[in-house]
């Protein structure tokens, strides 16, 4: 998870300055999460970003043993 937050402007600000930053930002591997919340649990907005396992990870290169 990169961010996360129960305020919604909050939120969209942060990934526009993301867009905008000089690092780069590959939507692609973003994913966003709105946690519908309820009176005990606020909504929730959560920004999480894919990681690829490295080349030569050996936890991955066990995953293709197991089958």
């Amino acid at each position: 998870m990169v961010f996360e937050t129960r305020d919604e402007s909050e939120f969209h600000a942060h990934l526009r300055g993301l867009r905008a930053g000089k690092e780069r930002f590959d939507g692609e591997l973003a994913r966003i999460d709105t946690l519908c919340g309820r009176l005990t649990h606020p909504t929730t907005y959560r920004l999480s970003l894919f990681v690829p396992y490295p080349a030569g990870d050996p936890d991955r290169d066990n995953l293709d043993d197991a089958s």
